[in-house]
Order: C-alpha cells, then structure tokens, then sequence
C-alpha cells in the first residue's frame, strides 16, 4: 500500500476504531440493564399461598396427584396468569379431630386463601356434629390467629343417609353456619353432580373417578375464583 493511499484511508480506520470502542460498552451496559430490569421484575411477582386442607378427597386417593382437584385448580390459575400456588395438604381418614394436631405444623408457611374440606370422616365414624363443630372452629381459629388478612373458603360435605335423618340434617347445616359464622365462602357440597353417580367414582363409590375430580374442581372454583 503506497503511502498517498495509507494517508488517504487513515480517517476512515480511526472513525471506525472510535465507533466500535464507544458503541459496544454502551450497549453491554443498556443490556445488563436491560436484564437487571427483568430480574427486579421477576422477583416482585411473589405468588400467594392458597392452602387445601382436606381429606382423602382432597388428596385424590386412588388418581394421580395431578388428577386430584386441588391440581386442576392450579391448572386454571396458572391458565389466567394469576400469582397463586396451590399447597394439596389432603390426608386420607382426616377427621376433625386429626385436623387440630395437624394444622399447626401447616401453618408454618403463609397461607392467603385456606380451603377446609373436612367432615366426610366423622360422618362416618358417626362423631357427634356437636364434637366436629368445635373441631372446625379451632382450625378456623388457629389460621385466622396466624394470617390475619386470610380469606376463607369453608367445603361442605353431607353424610349418608342410614345414619338417620336427624343427624344428616344437624350435618349438613353444620358448614353454612361455621361459614355464616367466620365469615367464610362457603361451597355447598364438594361432591354435586358427583356423589352418588356410578360412572364419576371409583369402585369404593365413595372417591371420585378423574372424570368426576374435575366436576369437584369445577364446584370449587366457581367459589374461590372470586376470591383471586
């Protein structure tokens, strides 16, 4: 290369030696900004607690975990985007009873919506409805003790028919009025349109089938979704 042509292109090197040592720290910075940004935004999106404490209907004995109501229910929260993590704490042969030394432990966490599905059992063990009402209240008291700002969602459940229609009926008002009392959502049944219904259940005909979870999951979430 002559030395007329050198001379000629050396502004031409230096603009491009000058654009390349100002334009790249920019933009690695605008980037690491760019993904500092993100990271703040990520971190402020802190999912709820919404915690189902129930029997073995809740559990989803006999089905899969992700069969079992309470993971349909995650399914249509994560479907809409909302910022709540669903805790499955379903125990199989849960009475009331079980549920006082249980709670406890569970309430180590922060808990923003609390679903209690219990009562199926005592029913029947044919527990006084007397005796599973204050079993009910305590819980309900323990939680609102430890979570304030906790919303409620209460889970009726009715109890056969052979145990007499005095105590079926003492029964099944027992959830409205726990409900009407603490100031809770309440879910009628947690088995309509299920109990009952051959092909919705398992042979024990007493735990719903895959099929007949959704139909629980359904009768729940038209209570709790207002909630979210």
């Amino acid at each position: 290369m002559t030395l007329m042509l050198r001379k000629q292109l050396l502004p031409f090197i230096v603009l491009l030696a000058l654009l390349s040592a100002c334009g790249s720290p920019k933009n690695d910075k605008q980037n690491t900004e760019d993904a500092k940004s993100t990271s703040e935004i990520e971190q402020t999106i802190v999912k709820k607690n919404i915690l189902i404490f129930g029997t073995s209907l809740t559990a989803g004995l006999g089905l899969d975990l992700e069969e079992a109501y309470p993971a349909l229910l995650q399914n249509k929260i994560d479907s809409l985007q909302l910022p709540y993590h669903v805790i499955n704490a379903g125990l199989s042969g849960e009475t009331t009873a079980g549920g006082k030394g249980r709670i406890d432990w569970l309430l180590k966490q922060q808990i923003d919506i609390f679903v209690l599905e219990l009562g199926a059992n005592d029913a029947l063990r044919g527990i006084t409805v007397k005796d599973a009402t204050n079993n009910l209240q305590f819980i309900i008291d323990q939680v609102k003790s430890k979570n304030p700002n906790v919303k409620l969602v209460m889970v009726g459940m009715q109890a056969p028919p052979n145990l007499g229609r005095t105590y079926t009926t003492e029964f099944k008002e027992m959830f409205p009025k726990l409900a009407t009392k603490n100031n809770m959502t309440l879910v009628p049944f947690l088995l309509d349109k299920v109990g009952g219904v051959p092909n919705l259940n398992q042979p024990d005909g007493i735990h719903p089938t895959a099929e007949g979870a959704k139909i629980l999951a359904d009768n729940v979430w038209v209570k709790l979704s207002g909630l979210l």
